[in-house]
């Protein structure tokens, strides 16, 4: 018994004895403004003990005692520190106040122009509002006329960049990566761009070597910043408009406290009179109308909330009637008549949604957790019937007569969910930026298209044997698929060199080296893909208006949907189902520019020059129908694309923008052992935007847009690519337009309710031009076949007014 007393007392002893040892810390971590700061470290390195404050920036940890504690406060963007406790006992408290780094770089406001550093160009909105546009989409309209991008279709707001097709080109707003809707075979369908132009902030355009956070397409990068309005006094800033036009109507408001912004925007548009320009007639009844609304509260200067909503309801209902062209030479002219049957019914609903929640650690560094969701109904239905007769004009002999009907019932729907954590940070010369994306990818798609032909009494194809549909497709396919993304880039500014100049002061050459790595994985097919991209800008001290621009990177064209739709032929149906075995399109680019800044006459111009050869693999074969990119669903081909942008850009009249480019490209892939041009080969460009002036009168503003682009290559439909053999005639188009400026209250003393009115008239196409679209194929019962082109718009007068205040 003894014994066992004398353990049991000793036991109690040494336990005694070692919670004597040990306490309890307890402590609170703020700025030097008494802001908490959360998941700051508190480290021990003695005793291997971390913890990270919470939101309220507190803390506890236990810890052992010792003749003195180390403990280590700090976190990104701060000055670490260190408190020693001496012998501490029991419950401890501290009150730790971290200082923000000197050495960090500071908020910085530049007045000016911003001098391009990177593969991104800024891009201004001004003078887009008051442009002649025939689809009502202004930021596209700008992107449109820019080196490098063309287009074929004033209907339309796609654009092809340095030889891509339409689906190569990511979109962000806010940091979020946006869709389009699928099933869009048309630019007469095309409804609004989800992009709003009364509330665009700043537009960031790249055509290729773009930075790792932007996704993962081949051919360009446009990023959009939507606009907050803040208050700097307690009364609210309201801002707002009305425009209408015989294209549509927009009205847009906007109200900004100190801690809110909240924008608010309805649009309608409708092509029924600009269509009614077309040579096929009929009764054209498309109305598409959106609302969004963008909305940041901002509570103090470390938290921020921002929400984007979207929501598009487009409709187009087409009942043809009858439609005549007449197309060829001089000396060989043919007339194409058709009497119409039948209708169609499109609509495509979109909703799109965007939740972003900011924490501003320090003035230079930040976290964002953004989720976003995009959702999309979309359904195509035609039946229609046409009897055609085409006859050749000098002899009246009769060519061809027949009869063919178009059949559709095609449905989609589609959800795409995502969550980023995205983490920015600036230290010293360096900005910093990472992100990690998972999504959640659900489709469903259920198809069903046809056509027959008929010419003199035969179905075409004719066997002698069987009877075939001229094209038949079946498609019943569902995708639940999970992607992740994530990226790691810095931007590293930093100087060498110094020459004197006379006036004593010291010149150096100025670099900006951009470099990061983008990871991304898809369970669909099971692939992980790597690009590492970087870019570097020089600005030599002896030459500062010279900016010299070299980049390269590995970018890749991530499948989606189309790409996948796998098609296989069974007795004349075709049946298209999804390829897991399909591997991500690549594109190596390398690309060497030059901007030069001047001035004429006290007048700022800028000259720039692009060289570029992009290196294509993996490619996935497609043709264009309209605006429709339809895949082959096989990794088959590689090839390349190369060429040379011109951009002159300046203010040749005193407060406008105007610019010229020349773009020059050449396309090929090797396709089942065949050497082609590319679906979107486009071997030169010319745009012109220009506005001015009336001599001695700042009230009227001209503006004018040029494009002339070259022809597309193209064959007859559902055949394959290698027989591309015909190209297309070129684009050439002319928009101007007129405004007068009636009331301008802008810089008025005192407040006013309107601030501006100004009244337009728009003249599209101002000369005629009967551009091609795409064409119709007659075949007759010798199998001979006539291309029977398809023109866009002729010449519209647009009249439109604005009101703002």
């Amino acid at each position: 018994m003894k014994q066992r007393l004398f353990i049991l007392t000793i036991c109690l002893i040494a336990t005694l004895k070692m919670m004597a040892q040990e306490f309890t810390l307890h402590g609170r971590v703020t700025d030097e403004d008494s802001h908490p700061i959360e998941l700051a470290t508190v480290s021990v390195a003695s005793q291997g003990k971390v913890a990270f404050t919470s939101l309220k920036g507190e803390f506890s940890m236990r810890l052992h005692s010792a003749d003195s504690v180390m403990v280590k406060f700090s976190m990104i963007g701060y000055k670490s520190k260190m408190r020693v406790l001496r012998k501490p006992r029991g419950k401890q408290n501290l009150q730790v106040v971290l200082h923000t780094d000197a050495a960090m770089l500071g908020e910085v406001n530049v007045t000016g122009e911003k001098i391009q550093t990177d593969q991104t160009q800024e891009i201004k909105l001004k003078d887009a509002r008051l442009a002649p546009s025939a689809n009502s989409n202004a930021v596209e309209g700008i992107i449109q006329q820019q080196a490098g991008v063309s287009t074929h279709n004033e209907l339309s707001s796609q654009y092809n960049v340095r030889g891509g097709a339409f689906d190569e080109n990511s979109v962000y707003i806010n940091n979020v990566e946006v869709y389009r809707p699928y099933l869009v075979r048309s630019g007469q369908q095309e409804g609004l761009s989800i992009i709003n132009p009364y509330m665009v902030d700043k537009i960031g355009f790249s055509t290729g070597g773009y930075a790792a956070k932007y996704g993962d397409k081949m051919s360009s990068a446009l990023d959009i910043t939507y606009k907050t309005l803040r208050s700097k006094g307690k009364s609210p800033i309201v801002e707002g408009s009305i425009a209408a036009s015989l294209l549509g109507a927009d009205a847009y408001i906007g109200l900004g406290t100190r801690k809110l912004s909240w924008l608010n925007s309805v649009r309608y548009k409708t092509t029924a009179y600009l269509l009614g320009s077309m040579e096929t007639k009929g009764e054209y009844k498309p109305n598409y109308l959106d609302y969004q609304t963008y909305l940041s509260y901002q509570p103090n200067k470390r938290w921020k909330i921002d929400f984007i909503g979207n929501i598009s309801d487009n409709h187009y209902n087409f009942e043809p009637s009858d439609r005549e062209t007449t197309f060829g030479t001089m000396e060989n002219v043919k007339n194409f008549r058709v009497y119409f049957d039948g209708q169609e019914k499109d609509r495509f609903l979109t909703c799109f949604g965007t939740l972003g929640i900011t924490r501003n650690i320090t003035s230079n560094t930040s976290i964002s957790l953004l989720g976003s969701a995009f959702y999309t109904r979309e359904q195509e239905k035609y039946d229609i019937q046409g009897q055609y007769w085409l006859d050749q004009t000098e002899t009246s002999e009769n060519l061809g007569v027949g009869t063919y009907f178009e059949h559709a019932r095609n449905y989609l729907t589609a959800r795409v969910m995502s969550a980023k954590l995205m983490l920015k940070h600036k230290v010293k010369k360096h900005d910093l930026e990472t992100a990690v994306t998972l999504k959640r990818e659900h489709i469903e798609e259920n198809s069903v298209e046809y056509e027959m032909r008929d010419s003199a009494g035969y179905s075409i194809p004719h066997t002698g044997k069987d009877l075939y549909m001229y094209y038949s497709m079946k498609a019943r396919n569902e995708l639940n698929a999970n992607r992740i993304e994530a990226y790691l880039q810095d931007t590293y500014r930093f100087t060498s060199g110094g020459d004197s100049t006379q006036s004593g002061d010291i010149r150096q050459t100025r670099y900006t080296l951009s470099y990061g790595l983008r990871l991304s994985h898809w369970n669909f097919n099971r692939e992980t893909i790597l690009s590492p991209r970087v870019s570097l800008a020089i600005i030599p001290a002896s030459h500062e208006n010279t900016t010299l621009r070299f980049a390269a990177g590995l970018y890749y064209q991530a499948p989606f949907f189309k790409e996948l739709r796998d098609t296989s032929t069974i007795n004349g149906v075709t049946i298209a189902s999804l390829n897991r075995k399909i591997k991500s399109q690549r594109s190596i680019h390398f690309i060497a520019g030059y901007d030069y800044r001047f001035k004429v006459n006290e007048q700022r111009y800028k000259f720039s020059a692009e060289a570029y050869y992009k290196a294509l693999s993996n490619l996935v074969p497609y043709s264009v129908s309209n605006v429709k990119v339809v895949y082959y669903g096989q990794n088959e081909c590689s090839g390349h694309a190369a060429g040379l942008d011109f951009k002159l850009y300046g203010e040749f009249v005193p407060g406008t923008d105007s610019w010229l480019s020349l773009s020059l490209m050449d396309t090929r892939m090797k396709l089942n052992g065949k050497s082609i041009p590319l679906p979107t080969d486009q071997r030169y460009a010319v745009n012109l935007f220009f506005t001015d002036y009336f001599p001695g009168s700042r009230k009227w503003l001209l503006s004018l847009k040029l494009a002339f682009a070259d022809g597309l290559p193209f064959a007859a439909p559902h055949r394959e690519l290698e027989t591309n053999s015909f190209r297309a005639t070129a684009y050439r188009r002319a928009d101007i337009g007129m405004s007068y400026q009636l009331l301008d209250n802008r810089h008025h003393e005192h407040r006013t309710f309107l601030k501006n009115v100004t009244v337009g008239i728009d003249c599209l196409n101002l000369f005629g031009i009967d551009n091609v679209n795409s064409y119709y194929w007659v075949t007759d019962v010798t199998n001979q076949q006539y291309a029977v082109p398809n023109y866009l718009t002729g010449r519209q007068l647009n009249a439109r007014v604005l009101m703002e205040f």
